[in-house]
Formats: structure tokens, sequence, C-alpha cells
């Protein structure tokens, strides 16, 4: 009779971390909208589910993972809002649930397993309730994290040939956090393999690899992607982006210390744990279990570094259930005398901190940047389009009046709608070729004016991508090329000469430079 009511109990948390996971990310991807962010694989893809190439026909520096992906859920689902964050909600799901199995494995309580589980659901993808690229490189790392874990812990050789298939997703998805991710693994594999004197985990990773490097080349062969041109636009110009923040890097309190203290706090019993444990045991290095813990605390120091480098708005708080967890796992299998009360005051810190961070990141929408935005301004972008359905506009940047914002993007539409030459179109809303139908052929995968989509003037790589931009205007008989919103209209006159266009502005947020006879386009 008990067993029948545990096994019911684990299908309800199942069944319920499942659906709550989709139906919360759901509801703050519909509220309000930081344009290119939140439909950074709106237009990609569609671009890839209609035969377009990546690396070919547009630059890409970040987001083969993501862009597949949603090309998949278009061709499922259909070409609209709903599937579009379908995709993160999915995500937000089996990462959670995730969780909650991988939990178990290590023996937590079911009821303490979903309470952890719960509360990260909050805090992993509904920031963002979009695709978007730092999330997913995160969340397959974290998933290549547990697969390690998995992998210790049941001795189960799947778990090593899975791990680096799974961190493969991670760096396509995006560079970092994936590269440090990667390198925290394999230093673990090294020193675990050492420690058991056998060499049969790094033979099963490699069988992985070997894998995950197979079907890439297979993919990259289907699609006819020129290898030369990955390495200039994924790997070689996303170095030159990487190492310029790194140079930049500037070591505050604020931002190293206090901005990430309650991931800090939260690892302290588990640090704590390891430390009793060592003194107590100095074989302990040697043990499973520090393994386990080292590979956690890696992972969140991985994640910190990340944020520190990209200075992008914060998103990793969702570690803060992940430590609280595995702290509770630490904590439980000591023999401290006050471990019950440990235990309590870790579940009443988890909770404080998720209460805190959900209500700035998700209920305010702070990622988005929409932290002092009046919400309920928002407008229905059904106004846009019907494929936007369920979406509530309003943006950082017209946060006072969303319908302004919807008029202008409408009169953008329109006239991309009416002209009927080959043109190109370079927009923070990108989303105009999917709701047209219609190619409109951007040379970058996003559009930003600071290099870190593309090359800017000054760049190393700035001839290839103009040479990509002329190879895309010949191959397509391109006539016209818009910039659209919110652009400094003159950056098309980093790349060519301005006797190669009639310039012809539309209104404020529009311009169109129709091509002349250019001789650095035609020779």
């Amino acid at each position: 009779m008990i067993l029948k009511l545990l096994v019911h109990k684990n299908k309800f948390f199942i069944f319920f971390l499942f659906f709550f996971s989709i139906i919360v990310n759901k509801h703050f991807a519909d509220i309000g909208v930081f344009p290119l962010d939140s439909f950074l694989h709106f237009d990609n893809g569609y671009r890839i589910l209609n035969g377009e190439i990546p690396f070919s026909d547009f630059w890409i520096v970040s987001g083969l993972t993501n862009n597949y992906i949603q090309a998949i859920f278009f061709k499922i689902f259909g070409v609209n809002w709903n599937s579009y964050v379908l995709h993160a909600s999915l995500i937000n799901s089996l990462i959670t649930l995730s969780t909650f199995f991988v939990l178990k494995n290590f023996k937590l309580e079911t009821n303490y397993c979903f309470f952890y589980s719960l509360l990260f659901s909050l805090l992993a993808y509904p920031s963002s309730g979009t695709p978007f690229v730092d999330h997913h490189s995160a969340f397959f790392s974290l998933l290549g994290f547990y697969s390690l874990l998995m992998a210790i812990n049941n001795h189960k050789k799947i778990y090593w040939v899975l791990m680096p298939v799974l961190m493969g997703l991670a760096f396509f998805s995006k560079q970092v956090p994936a590269a440090y991710a990667i390198l925290s693994l394999t230093f673990i594999l090294i020193l675990y393999s050492y420690q058991n004197k056998t060499i049969d985990y790094l033979k099963y990773s490699l069988i992985g690899s070997f894998l995950f490097i197979f079907f890439i080349l297979i993919l990259g062969r289907l699609q006819e992607i020129n290898i030369n041109s990955f390495f200039d636009q994924y790997i070689f110009y996303s170095q030159t982006v990487g190492s310029d923040r790194f140079k930049n890097f500037d070591f505050t309190f604020r931002g190293v210390i206090d901005h990430f203290k309650f991931i800090y706090i939260a690892s302290v019993p588990l640090i704590y744990v390891i430390f009793i444990k060592i003194f107590k045991d100095k074989k302990y290095f040697k043990t499973e279990r520090f393994y386990i813990s080292l590979s956690i605390l890696l992972f969140t120091i991985c994640l910190i570094l990340h944020q520190l480098l990209t200075k992008n708005q914060t998103f990793v708080f969702f570690v803060i259930p992940l430590l609280t967890a595995f702290s509770h796992i630490g904590i439980k299998n000591t023999q401290l005398k006050n471990k019950n009360y440990i235990t309590l005051i870790i579940i009443l810190f988890c909770v404080f901190a998720t209460a805190k961070y959900h209500l700035s990141y998700n209920e305010k929408r702070k990622f988005h940047e929409l932290a002092n935005v009046n919400l309920e301004l928002s407008t229905s972008a059904n106004k846009i389009h019907n494929k936007l359905n369920g979406l509530n506009w309003i943006s950082p940047e017209f946060g006072k009046n969303s319908l302004e914002e919807i008029d202008y993007v409408n009169q953008i539409q329109s006239y991309i709608k009416k002209d009927k030459r080959k043109k190109m179109v370079l927009t923070h809303y990108s989303f105009f070729s999917a709701i047209l139908g219609e190619k409109l052929f951007s040379p970058s995968f996003a559009y930003t004016l600071d290099g870190t989509t593309h090359p800017i003037k000054g760049n190393q790589y700035a001839t290839k991508y103009k040479q990509l931009i002329i190879d895309i205007i010949k191959k397509n008989n391109i006539k016209a090329i818009y910039i659209a919103g919110p652009l400094e209209n003159k950056h098309i006159y980093y790349f060519f000469n301005k006797n190669c266009f009639n310039e012809v502005p539309i209104f404020e947020y529009l311009t169109i430079y129709e091509l002349n006879n250019c001789k650095e386009i035609n020779s």
C-alpha cells in the first residue's frame, strides 16, 4: 500500500513539474519584449526551415542549436509566437525534470526533490521566456554535468557517452559558458580517471565525442556548409569578441561579490561539508562524493565567470536551488548534531532567494530591461500580425506608449510587403521574414551596432563580412536595402561607398538604400 502511494506521488510530482514548467515559462514569455533578444531565433528558425544555410546565407556567431531546434518546432507546430515560446518552455520542463530525477538518484526525499525542482523551474527559463543563446548553452551544459554526476554515482557507460553530446549541443548554442563547462568537465574526467586508475571513462567519453562530431560533419555536409566560413564566423571571429570583453573586464566589489552574494551563500554549506569530510578522512579526495560536490561548485563558477565577462543581464540565479539541494544532501550525510536545524535554514534561505529573484527577474521582466516599465501598458501583438498572437507587446524603448511602437512596426511591415523587389532588411525586429512569409536576406543572424553579432569597421573580419553581403546581393539580385527600427542609418556606409546607394528616408525609423551601379558590388 505504501509503495503504491509512493509510486502515485512520484507520478503526480512528475506530471505537475512537467506542466508547471511549461505554463510558468509561457506566462512570463508573453509579457513584454526586448526586440533584439526576444526574437533572436524567430526569423532564423524560419530561414533554416525554408532552406537558408547558416554561414553561407547569413553570418552567425552563436545559436546554431537553438535555430535548428526552432526550425523543427515551426515545422511541427506552425510559424507563430506560441510555437516559438513552446521551444523554451519544453527546455524549461526538460531541465526541471532532469533536476528532479538527479536529486532522487542521490537519495534525497521525494518531497524535497519536488520542492527544489519546483523552485528551480521558476528561476530557469522564465527570466527570458523565449529561446536565448545563453540559457540554452547553460542548460545543455548543466545536462552535461548531470550526466557526469549520474556516471559517477551509477557507474553506467551510457552517461559517459552522453556527456560530450550534451556539451556539444551547449557549445553550438553558445560558445560560453559551454567552453568553461567543457574545460571543467575535462579536468574532473581526467582527475577521476587517474584516481580510479582506468581509462574506461575517457574511452567512453571519446566515443560520445566522435559520435557528436560525426553527426555535425554529416549535418554540415547535407547543408553544404563551408568549413572555412564556419571557423571564420563561429570560432575565430567569436574569439575576437570574447578577447575584447576580457580586456575590458573591470573588477569591482559590487560586480563580482555583492551581485552574486546569494549564490555564494548557497554554496557555503556544500563547501563546509567538503572541509569537514576532508578533516575527518584524508582519503575523501578519492571518493565519489567529493567529485560530485566539486562538479556542482565548478559549474557554478563557470556560470559566474560567464556573467562577469559577458556583462549581459544576469540569468544564473537558477543555480541557487541546485546548490541548496546538494547542500541539503551533503548535510544529511553528515553526523552533525544540529543538521535538522541547518537543513531548515537551507530550505528557508532557498525560498527567500527564489522569491527575491522571481519578483525582480520574472515579475518585473528585468532580463529584458523592463524593470522600470509599466507592464500594464502593453498591447496585444496581434495588432502587428496574428502570428504574434499571445504576446503582450511593450518594450523598454517605448515603455510609455506601446501603440506608438506597434504603429511604426506596422508601417515598416507595410512598406516591406508592398515593395515587390528583392530586398535586404537590417533590423532589430527579427520577425518580418516569418510573419510576411518572405525571404528578406539579412546578412547577419541578428543585427547590432556594437560588433557582437557581426564584424564592424576596424575588425579584422570586416572584409569577410563585407564579401558575404556582396555575395548575398549578387546571388539574390537584391535591389534595395532597408534599415528599419532604431538603428544608425549610416551604418551601411561603414562597408560601402555612398555612391553605391540612392538613400530614400521614409520616416524616422525606416530608410531605404536603393542600389546604384556600384563597382564595389558588381566587380
